[in-house]
């Protein structure tokens, strides 16, 4: 079956607002645990910005987010929050909600859909409470609203929806929806330069960073030999090859360099997201897997490609003009599973590095 390679088409653009210009407000933001979300949730602060740039706009969210939310102009604080992804921890939560309360917030929205994520803005006592309705949170929630999945099609659009009132919910149409603004992180020249240091990495050559990890599970990885096969020929272009990822990602990192004679430099697991964020901005081109990490390279408005399996680039995928797509829309795909059910992974086994190589060309 021939593949697709598909440009994504958000762009960002002059967006109306729904609402006249109100009093300047305190908004606390209840943050996503994924990186790749707390990515997309910047359009949402970009939209609150746009109707009231008096807003102040902070974000409780993992310690790990700081690295991103840094780089966000948009954010004014960062709140830690202190729990790890699943653990309820009712006590903790409540005392943090209380040394919330004098913040005096005006309004908090919720990100998560789930039920815990609603009880800290509840007991800080915060006026209105908006999200999706989720795991029945009536009561904890004042400003519910319902999620309709055929005209929220994508993340970044539920996120971006929560910028407006619930009464203007049913307004919200397609033109709307696809002027929302794109991520941007903003990364400056000194912190590049002290990564680039700390890394004995350099500039002299263009960079082709590789992001090979999938979080998810092996059905989102695109196989270490294709990997290595496209960083060789980039290397004999006269590229270097830089490899990002977790501590997770060594193995798959080093057989890819050990393929192309150890010429790839592997950073899994060596950088922290603050690094990462710093030395993947100078890239030229990125290629990954969908992943957190395609969704940064995407806010840092470098060339990104996108390899997609077993998820749908139609929900998550990497924004802006400067990225593209490819898969092979196989009869099997999307499947959304960890796991390939079929056993083969042929999505990602057949997707050839010729096939990527040739959407990198495509770029201006």
């Amino acid at each position: 079956m021939k593949p697709s390679s598909i440009a994504s088409q958000t762009e960002s653009l002059d967006t109306p607002s729904l609402e006249k210009a109100s009093p300047p407000k305190k908004i606390l933001i209840i943050g996503p645990s994924w990186v790749g979300d707390m990515i997309m949730a910047q359009s949402l602060f970009l939209l609150l910005k746009k109707q009231n740039p008096a807003t102040q706009i902070d974000v409780l969210a993992p310690p790990w987010s700081a690295a991103l939310l840094e780089r966000m102009p948009e954010v004014s604080h960062i709140i830690e929050m202190p729990f790890g992804h699943g653990q309820l921890q009712l006590k903790g939560r409540y005392q943090l909600a209380c040394s919330l309360r004098r913040t005096h917030y005006d309004q908090a929205i919720l990100l998560p859909n789930s039920l815990k994520s609603a009880l800290i803005p509840f007991w800080a006592h915060i006026p209105k409470r908006s999200g999706f309705i989720g795991e029945m949170r009536y009561g904890l929630l004042n400003d519910c609203r319902k999620l309709d999945k055929s005209v929220l099609t994508m993340t970044i659009q539920r996120f971006a929806a929560l910028a407006y009132a619930n009464s203007e919910m049913n307004n919200i149409d397609n033109t709307l929806l696809k002027n929302i603004p794109v991520p941007a992180l903003k990364v400056a020249c000194d912190k590049v330069s002290l990564a680039l240091e700390q890394f004995h990495l350099n500039t002299e050559k263009p960079v082709l960073s590789l992001c090979p990890g999938a979080e998810y599970g092996p059905a989102k990885q695109w196989p270490a030999k294709h990997y290595a096969a496209l960083a060789q020929q980039k290397i004999e272009q006269g590229w270097q090859v830089w490899i990002f990822g977790s501590e997770k990602d060594k193995t798959i990192a080093e057989e890819i360099k050990t393929r192309t004679n150890n010429q790839a430099a592997n950073l899994c697991g060596k950088t922290e997201l603050a690094e990462a964020i710093d030395l993947m901005s100078v890239s030229q081109m990125v290629v990954s897997n969908d992943s957190g990490l395609m969704h940064m390279a995407a806010a840092l408005s470098v060339d990104v490609v996108g390899i997609y399996g077993s998820s749908d680039p139609k929900f998550t995928p990497p924004l802006g003009k400067q990225s593209k797509i490819v898969n092979l829309n196989l009869h099997c795909s999307p499947c959304f599973k960890r796991n390939c059910p079929y056993g083969h992974t042929d999505c990602l086994e057949k997707l050839e590095p010729e096939l990527v190589i040739k959407t990198m060309e495509s770029f201006p």
